[in-house]
């Protein structure tokens, strides 16, 4: 039987899409390629931690091995569909969704409270609570990898009956007594959004209280730069044509995060028709607004989230927002059209 990943643990694409990027990312004046540690265990996905600075490989293997162990422990955190010994997660807070509440650790309420925040800042686009109509979603993309003919798409009645269950007021979280729960029996969260962005980001705050710098973060393609390279320049990325081969544009980036979202990562056609796994919550469909959005912004959570959001919103709509959170923004239309935000050179 083919294992059932949530939509937080299919993004392997973008991460081969920044292993061709690798070069542009690595490359070090003065001839110096760095040092590199490569995990596979955390988020389905590859996480690559590199450094170019000075530093012995000891310092660097014990810097990468704990912001990895840190990657690793909200991995387990996020996790909607198995369960570990000893925790709380996400998968049991789903499991008993109209319950009593849960005690869970207290990084999983500073992560949920997060997602509330961003909820309310992109006026919805971004809701983990979208659990109800993403499964439904997930499921057809895989009976359609699985080689099931007979699949279709949700139907509308479906999608509508699963959009009751999607409100964030169901999340219940209580700092003080360090409970969450989720008070719509039917409800689910999917943190595929923002999950692997955060854990990142938590995951670089940890290498900068160890004193790293001209460090990359590689988790699946949601890039983190600490600094700059050695010689004090930017690192560059490409990113991809999401309607070909190659890159649509290169960016340079010093001490920010960086991560895209696009219709290419995970998607099935059927009938001719490309249906892929970023879902509008107006429509309850694929949001077709556009083929990719890149956003660069100082934490890797909210660039996370937010690539998912402006990929919902009409460009108009999207680029006031960005403008509101101080990120640069570059999108490509399904045409290939490239809009970009000033700072975006």
């Amino acid at each position: 039987m083919k294992r059932r990943f949530s939509p937080l643990y299919e993004g392997i694409s973008l991460f081969l899409i920044f292993c061709l990027a690798l070069p542009f990312l690595v490359s070090c004046r003065g001839g110096s390629k760095g040092k590199k540690k490569v995990y596979y265990t955390y988020f389905d996905t590859v996480t690559e931690i590199s450094s170019y600075r000075a530093e012995s490989d000891a310092d660097f293997s014990a810097n990468a091995d704990a912001a990895a162990a840190l990657l690793g422990t909200y991995h387990e955190l996020f996790d909607i569909y198995h369960e570990y010994e000893g925790i709380t997660n996400l998968a049991t807070v789903n499991r008993m969704a109209g319950g009593e509440p849960l005690a869970v650790d207290e990084r999983l309420i500073d992560f949920l409270l997060f997602a509330k925040e961003m909820y309310e800042t992109t006026d919805g686009y971004v809701n983990i609570a979208m659990g109800s109509v993403l499964t439904l979603w997930h499921d057809f993309r895989e009976r359609v990898s699985d080689g099931d003919a007979d699949a279709l798409p949700p139907s509308e009645e479906a999608l509508a009956a699963a959009n009751l269950h999607t409100s964030i007021d169901a999340l219940e979280i209580d700092r003080a007594a360090g409970t969450v729960r989720l008070t719509d029996p039917a409800a689910s969260l999917d943190v595929g959004a923002m999950g692997k962005g955060y854990a990142t980001a938590r995951a670089a705050e940890l290498l900068r209280a160890r004193g790293a710098d001209s460090y990359v973060i590689n988790a699946g393609g949601n890039l983190v730069i600490l600094g700059a390279r050695p010689d004090g320049s930017p690192f560059s990325t490409g990113i991809r044509n999401p309607r070909g081969d190659g890159f649509a544009a290169t960016v340079s980036l010093s001490d920010t995060s960086f991560v895209t979202s696009g219709d290419y990562e995970r998607y099935v056609t059927v009938g001719g028709v490309r249906y892929h796994h970023i879902i509008d919550k107006t429509t309850l469909a694929p949001a077709s607004h556009f083929a990719s959005v890149s956003v660069m912004a100082a934490d890797s959570g909210v660039a996370d989230a937010l690539s998912t959001a402006l990929f919902c919103m009409p460009y108009e709509e999207g680029r006031a927002l960005a403008g509101r959170l101080g990120a640069e923004v570059l999108w490509i239309t399904p045409e290939g059209e490239i809009l970009r935000t000033e700072g975006m050179k």
